[in-house]
């Protein structure tokens, strides 16, 4: 997957990085900025890319 695709995340993810995105232009942060930023953020809360919450714990 070539850096900054964005295929491997789901359309939840991809709302909530756009929300995230649109907060901080109106801070006035940059868009290519707010981009960067909302995307690591968004990678920090959920993880990074598509994942399943079934089967995901630990085993112990």
């Amino acid at each position: 997957m070539p850096t900054g695709d964005k295929t491997a995340y789901t359309d939840k993810q991809k709302r909530q990085a756009e929300h995230i995105e649109k907060g901080y232009e109106k801070r006035g942060v940059p868009e290519e900025e707010a981009k960067r930023r909302a995307w690591a953020t968004e990678n920090k809360v959920s993880g990074g890319g598509r994942k399943s919450g079934s089967g995901r714990s630990h085993k112990t």
